[in-house]
């Protein structure tokens, strides 16, 4: 993306840092320059005169005086969009404001100043305010599993204090980045549809799913169950809504991009609606069960992640054909389904910290030193051996059952090796 912006009087060392400083060419202006720039605007606003300080970088000894006004407002609108436009939605798992209340007074200023929504996210976020607490839980319950899932790997899920959530990492079209978005958008499924069950929702209840063919007659088909079908079909107008109101030139990287994405996040709705079961409840005199009500019911997401990362390891390699239509890579292998996860490039390693990749590296890592698998110092470490520590850990130990019912557990303090990647 290239910003140019033309004010009578701006002299030529500013003009020359504009231009320079906002053709990210897509990536996220640096968290520094636009907080450095806004204290700037701040400033002019504020009509406060500013030389010779280091909070005035870029312009040196230069005086911000009444003609940099008009700059600054044209400005000001522009950049914070360009910030805002290359986050993530993801960043409501970190907002401290979601809570209910904060959005039934003042919605739409509080929806029109959330960081990281699309416009579309904005419009559906003023339309259905008390949702937007449950789209935070599903962004955090998917950051959690993902955490989880890949706790053993070079790459481990990390997130950064940022709004980008997971950093530099997620613009490489990799496995990690499709498994990422899947689990985000089944995280939105899993808490809509649980929330609709439990009455939080305004404009949606228990489920309405039909009775299933096999459900024995004298079994009644009924209770409140989680209702995926309003889950599934809110977490695909939200989630999807960033792709789909971009444009990009057929046969483009970035129209590639934008259908890996929407493959994923299909793929992650489809995983938890797969795993969803019925389930039953007895009735009847002394727990005979003579009698059955029956509901549906999604699956713990701890198996969702399951099957995800399953997902991960055979994800299906992709590129453009001629027709800008992606592809599998290999044609060997059968095509992949809307269940399947699909990526476009090649993963890093991960081993090192890099700054253009977005890895964190392994340095600090702890590791396993008895394990051939990815867990393995051996792997883990890259290659650059470990260190070897004590450790003091506390945990239950001399546990008794207890009539009726619980058990009861002592805590205990013992010394371990632990091993940390060099």
């Amino acid at each position: 993306m290239l910003v140019v912006v033309v004010v009578p009087g701006l002299d030529g060392k500013m003009k020359k840092m504009w231009k320079s400083a906002c053709a990210t060419n897509g990536e996220r202006i640096d968290k520094s320059f636009a907080e450095r720039i806004t204290v700037w605007i701040v400033q002019i606003i504020m009509n406060l005169r500013c030389v010779c300080r280091s909070l005035c970088w870029p312009f040196g000894s230069a005086t911000l005086d009444s003609r940099h006004c008009v700059f600054a407002l044209s400005i000001l609108t522009l950049l914070m969009q360009v910030v805002v436009e290359a986050n993530s939605w993801w960043s409501l798992a970190m907002n401290p404001l979601l809570i209910p209340e904060a959005y039934i007074i003042g919605a739409q200023p509080l929806c029109s100043q959330l960081v990281g929504l699309s416009q579309g996210q904005k419009k559906l976020c003023q339309l259905y305010q008390d949702h937007m607490q449950y789209i935070g839980e599903g962004a955090k319950t998917g950051i959690r599993e993902c955490q989880y899932q890949f706790r053993h790997r070079r790459w481990n899920c990390s997130t950064v204090d940022n709004s980008s959530v997971f950093g530099r990492v997620m613009h490489i079209a990799s496995r990690e980045t499709a498994f990422t978005y899947a689990i985000s958008a089944a995280g939105v499924v899993n808490a809509v549809s649980r929330a609709c069950r439990e009455g939080e929702l305004s404009s949606c209840g228990c489920s309405r799913a039909a009775r299933p063919k096999d459900l024995p007659r004298d079994w009644l088909w009924g209770g409140c169950g989680d209702n995926l079908n309003y889950g599934y079909r809110f977490s695909k107008e939200f989630v999807d809504a960033r792709e789909r109101e971009k444009s990009y030139p057929k046969g483009s990287y970035d129209s590639a991009r934008q259908m890996m994405n929407l493959h994923n996040n299909e793929a992650g709705r489809r995983t938890v609606s797969d795993l969803a079961h019925v389930s039953c409840k007895c009735h009847g005199v002394s727990g005979s069960c003579s009698l059955k009500t029956c509901w549906l019911q999604l699956a713990d997401f701890r198996k969702v992640g399951d099957a995800l990362k399953e997902k991960y390891d055979s994800a299906a390699a992709m590129k453009l054909n001629t027709r800008g239509k992606l592809v599998q890579l290999n044609s060997k292998f059968n095509a992949p389904t809307n269940h399947d996860l699909v990526y476009l490039e090649s993963s890093p390693d991960y081993c090192l910290k890099n700054q253009s990749t977005g890895s964190l590296g392994t340095v600090g890592r702890l590791c396993n030193k008895t394990s051939e698998g990815m867990d393995g110092c051996e792997l883990m470490c890259c290659g650059r051996g470990y260190d070897q520590y004590k450790a003091q850990i506390v945990e239950r130990c001399h546990c008794k059952f207890h009539w009726c019912c619980y058990v009861k557990c002592k805590r205990c303090t013992k010394i371990v090796d632990q091993f940390v990647c060099k």
